[in-house]
């Protein structure tokens, strides 16, 4: 690893050089295209197209979503948000021009004996319904791209520009796609966004080398955020759910409302019968879904379980939807669509989970309930017992209104995270918080609550989502139409696979042992169980012994996943007993000898468990307690806990006695890296005697090396002692927030060599500051006494949640430490809020991180102090 000393100053690098880049090149691509057919009178054709596409997606698509999720890990809203944002839309029309292309060589294929203007007159035709599917996909785009070009306004100068030019150059695209003289004016736009893309890359690459701002553009906004509205005097979140907030990752419910914008809008225009077939918005809408699911992911890693749980069903609701209508728009008649809709359930599940999460926003504020009910609405309106003749009509109309909702979300979440204020309003909490606990905890039978960890609860409420929308969906009679078999297969496949893979992977980055088993396994079993009913019936083979074998082996590995969920609550013991049933019915109709009303019973009941799940799951994952019983462990883990004890990948003493501080603080002394907790959430810590510990934390981890890592003492008496020579308003500030949740960088000196960083002093911090941790923590406190300063940061793989329980640290890091001080429970949620005191004696101190203490009290301490010292 570099020297330490060689550490820019900033904590992140500028990821906005690469999204800026992607926009400008995507840009320039569309704009030799517009450019040639001007100049040649043919527009792109074939291969062009197809190349041109290709070219959108990794260019546009991938590498711009790469910018925007480096951006939320700077928690940097606005820009995370727009550049997945734009990355749906260039990977969108990417998809479209290669769509085009393909059907345009088809087309020239089969007609090599016509004249070249046939032959474009015949393309056109076809082409048709996929110009105006992409002008409904553009239209919603340019709505957004107005909106993100006026709220970056509030921030810089640089990029109200670029994304200005690109609502522009989206109108003239939309126009040009019937209009062609239109996509000339598009072309100059499009060398406008490079351009303005150009200036921005060079300014932000430039201030990530310098750290400071040479070029002009990024210093000042165009105008203050703080015109739009005065601030709404009552929060409509209570502390309890603040402290939950964990702001080391932007907050990414403006992108879930994004996305959550054009799925309906498309959807809308093809409701009421804009373009015939939904083959082209069915890919504007997938990409657009994948967006949502990224929302979902960063919900996730702030532990926020509503808005994971929320966007993950919106996004299974869209892409369900999308592809039942592709296969009625592609492979099924009108009066086949109709009946074979008639004996579909499963959109009854969809419309339980969205009156569960209407339940679950009632204590947040009125434009979650507001938009979280008219989604309720969306989901009545697609109920498949609805005549075919009000059908669309109706979902055209709900479909319309959560459009306009989520556009208002979009703008109004957006403005408010960059003020960090209420601004944009957002109205009141329609229920407390302590009457929504109240009355949601009459299901329990003990009113005493149980702290559960955020980890092991955050993607469980996803998990029976998608085995509840699967299993009700799979219901069907003993002789199933093909028709209603081609509707189903998205039904079943779309969330019991590919949303459980998503689960899956979460169970895994939460640190649990089996956590991912049970997930990965319905994602096999529902794959298959697609397969052999719906797709094998459709290509007409007898039932192999194949199947009949793997539903044996399936048998098998479930009786062993029911004792793994007989050591974790009676809800997922009685989910594993109902699944085996269920592949018994499986093997049962490899043999042709299924009692098909036992099958329905059993998907029936199944899905019953995974709805009370999903609410208990979420409810319990954002009160952080058992407010509705999931039910105890049907078999203790005791003797478990101690056998793991024993067979720990590392020491694990206890923090409640002198012996287990006394075993860490000499690993610690040997040049180890230990977990240990402190007042917050738990960290990592190495002995400031030892640099070569410190640079181990950085392998550990995968910690990028720009990132510097603080320094914890125990009091500060033990700062004072070395006489650093802070202000008065600076030593003042210090003794009103130490001890606590707060983390202050300060000017770096010498004074650190008399505090015994010593030989570490160049690698903790900066150049020129460094962060100082004196926790509230009496563990931490004496461990510091006993081996001097400790450089700590927090205990988790780099990206990933942080440790909330040291059983955490050793699930993940066990392996790769020294050692782990046991101290339970961590007091927070969340990490320190990070304070950059360097200009305090200027009369001003800047949050570079809110954690577990609200920046809005900080900012009181601060103000409160700095007036006592006039």
């Amino acid at each position: 690893m570099a020297s330490a000393s060689g550490f820019p100053a900033s904590f992140y690098s500028e990821p906005g050089v690469l999204g800026f880049l992607a926009n400008g090149i995507s840009a320039f691509l569309v704009l030799l295209q517009n450019f040639h057919g001007a100049r040649t009178g043919i527009p792109a054709f074939g291969v062009e197209n197809i190349l041109a596409g290709v070219h959108l997606i990794l260019i546009g698509g991938v590498c711009q979503m790469i910018a925007g999720l480096l951006s939320f890990r700077k928690y940097d809203h606005l820009s995370g948000t727009s550049f997945i944002g734009y990355a749906a839309l260039w990977g969108s029309y990417g998809a479209t021009r290669i769509f085009l292309g393909a059907n345009q060589h088809n087309i020239n294929s089969t007609m090599n004996n016509s004249t070249l203007g046939d032959l474009y007159l015949n393309a056109s035709v076809n082409e048709t319904y996929i110009k105006e599917s992409a002008i409904a996909g553009l239209v919603p785009y340019i709505l957004l791209s107005l909106l993100l070009a006026f709220c970056s306004a509030t921030v810089n100068y640089i990029m109200p520009f670029v994304f200005g030019s690109i609502t522009l150059t989206l109108v003239f695209e939309a126009v040009g796609l019937v209009a062609g003289w239109a996509l000339v004016v598009s072309g100059v736009l499009e060398l406008l966004i490079l351009l303005f893309a150009i200036y921005g890359s060079a300014a932000l690459l430039i201030k990530g080398v310098a750290q400071r701002y040479v070029l002009k553009g990024f210093g000042n906004p165009l105008f203050n955020v703080l015109l739009l509205g005065t601030t709404n005097a009552s929060s409509s979140k209570s502390l309890g759910q603040e402290k939950k907030k964990n702001t080391k990752y932007a907050e990414p419910m403006a992108l879930g409302f994004f996305c959550d914008t054009v799925s309906p809008f498309i959807f809308a225009f093809y409701a009421f019968g804009y373009f015939p077939s939904i083959t082209v918005s069915a890919i504007w809408i997938s990409i657009n879904s994948a967006a949502q699911l990224l929302s979902s992911y960063y919900a996730y890693l702030r532990q926020d379980c509503y808005h994971a749980t929320k966007f993950g069903l919106h996004c299974t609701f869209w892409l369900v939807k999308t592809w039942e209508e592709y296969v009625i728009s592609v492979l099924t008649t009108r009066s086949e669509a109709a009946t074979a809709r008639q004996a579909m359930v499963g959109n009854w599940f969809f419309l339980a989970a969205a009156l569960v999460i209407c339940v679950a926003s009632l204590n947040m504020d009125m434009l979650e309930l507001v938009h979280n009910g008219v989604f309720f609405l969306l989901t009545i309106s697609t109920i498949s017992q609805i005549p075919l003749d009000g059908y669309y009509i109706f979902y055209g109309v709900a479909c319309s209104i959560f459009t306009a909702v989520s556009l208002y979300g979009t703008f109004a979440r957006l403005i408010n995270t960059i003020a960090e204020k209420s601004l944009i309003p957002v109205g009141p909490q329609p229920i407390s918080t302590d009457r929504l606990q109240n009355g949601l905890g009459c299901l329990r039978k003990s009113q005493k609550e149980q702290h559960q960890g955020m980890g092991t609860q955050l993607p469980d409420a996803l998990f029976y989502l998608a085995n509840g929308v699967a299993a009700l969906s799979a219901i069907q009679n003993s002789q199933p139409q093909k028709s209603f078999l081609d509707l189903t297969v998205p039904w079943v496949l779309i969330p019991g696979a590919i949303i459980q893979g998503y689960v899956s992977r979460l169970q895994v980055q939460g640190g649990q042992r089996f956590g991912s088993v049970i997930p990965s396994f319905y994602l096999a079993f529902w794959a298959t169980w697609t397969w052999f009913r719906l797709t094998g019936n459709q290509l007409q083979f007898s039932t192999a012994n194949g199947f009949a074998a793997g539903a044996i082996a399936f048998l098998v590995i479930n009786a062993f996943l029911i004792l793994v969920a007989a050591y974790g609550n009676l809800v997922l013991l009685a989910l594993t007993i109902i699944m085996e049933v269920i592949v018994v019915c499986l093997l049962l109709s490899t043999l042709d000898r299924l009692p098909y009303q036992l099958e329905v019973a059993m998907l029936s009941i199944f899905a019953i468990i995974c709805l009370y799940g999903t609410l208990a799951s979420l409810v319990n994952g954002i009160f952080s307690k058992t407010i509705i019983p999931v039910g105890p462990a049907l078999i203790k883990n005791n003797y478990k806990k101690k056998k793991a004890a024993a067979t720990a990948p590392c020491p694990t003493p206890s923090s409640r006695g002198t012996s287990g501080l006394l075993q860490i603080a000499k690993l610690l002394e040997n040049n180890g890296v230990c977990g240990i907790p402190t007042d917050t959430v738990y960290a990592l810590a190495a002995s400031c005697k030892n640099p070569s510990a410190i640079e181990k934390i950085y392998n550990i981890k995968d910690r990028p090396a720009e990132k510097p890592i603080c320094v914890c003492i125990s009091s500060l008496e033990q700062l004072a002692a070395t006489k650093p020579p802070f202000s008065p308003l600076l030593w003042e500030f210090m003794s009103n927030v130490y001890p606590g949740g707060i983390s202050c960088i300060v000017p770096k000196g010498d004074w650190l060599l008399k505090l015994g960083v010593g030989a570490a002093y160049d690698h903790v911090g900066t150049k020129d500051s460094i962060m100082i941790r004196v926790p509230d923590h009496t563990v931490t406190a004496h461990l510091c006494d006993i081996t001097g300063p400790l450089a700590i940061t927090s205990a988790n793989p780099s990206g990933e949640p942080d440790s909330t329980h040291h059983d955490m640290i050793i699930n993940r890091l066990g392996h790769k430490i020294q050692g782990v001080l046991c101290d339970g429970h961590s007091n927070e949620l969340v990490g320190s809020t990070v304070i950059s005191c360097l200009k305090i004696d200027e009369g001003t101190i800047n949050i570079l991180r809110e954690g577990c203490v609200p920046a809005a009290k900080v900012q009181q301490i601060f103000e409160r102090v700095k007036n006592s010292m006039l």
